[in-house]
């Protein structure tokens, strides 16, 4: 049994590891701004009230957990708004950025007294930030928020390996939540959290920093 603390999970991707989780008997610490009522149903422990562009706020989680061990740490958390050429709106740019790429980098950093050798961190980026694989264009704010958080992924990669630590830089698929306002032809939370805990099942430091799709795809940069 190892211990799991997911951020955003009181809805779709966050909410679907915790239930997965929860069901092949690992400890889940589920840590969100405010919980849906279908998480609190699951019985496991969650952490409320939790802003990851706060420094004070995560600082409070840190404090919550004291010196717990964290096996895996899975920064879920995001938002996605669309901002096009047309619509260059540098506040909800700004606002991606703090949350998508800032937000898990910040969230890593107050943890790492509760992660050990052998532990391992998930960043739940997207091949929309993909420099290579944008063949579309747009969606200024959610594409240059991940490509940053892809590049904190693999900076942390290097700086962690001495210590023991693996990080995995994941995409979840195009999958049928809020979101994605449950688009027709994604995959289910279900299908789609599978293949994720499969990649972060199969990370060791060897393959650390790797830029994986859920399906095992290695993508690229």
């Amino acid at each position: 049994m190892a211990t799991y603390l997911i951020t955003g999970a009181n809805r779709g991707i966050g909410y679907e590891y915790c239930r997965q989780l929860q069901a092949r008997g690992e400890t889940v610490i589920a840590v969100c701004r405010s919980a849906s009522q279908e998480l609190q149903q699951l019985g496991i422990q969650v952490e409320e009230g939790i802003d990851i562009t706060s420094d004070a706020s995560v600082a409070d989680l840190q404090s919550r957990l004291g010196e717990r061990a964290i096996d895996v740490l899975i920064n879920n958390a995001g938002i996605i708004q669309r901002v096009t050429m047309e619509n260059l709106d540098f506040d909800s740019i700004r606002e991606q950025f703090e949350i998508n790429a800032l937000g898990a980098l910040r969230m890593t950093h107050a943890l790492l007294p509760n992660l050990k050798s052998g532990s391992k961190i998930v960043l739940m980026t997207s091949r929309m930030g993909s420099i290579a694989d944008n063949t579309s264009g747009s969606s200024y704010g959610y594409r240059m928020s991940k490509v940053a958080l892809s590049m904190a992924g693999k900076s942390l990669a290097h700086d962690l390996k001495p210590r023991g630590i693996a990080v995995a830089i994941l995409h979840p698929g195009l999958v049928q939540t809020r979101m994605t306002n449950f688009i027709a032809n994604g995959i289910t939370p279900e299908e789609s959290v599978k293949g994720l805990l499969a990649r972060i099942d199969q990370l060791t430091l060897e393959n650390t920093g790797t830029f994986w799709h859920a399906n095992g795809e290695v993508l690229p940069w």
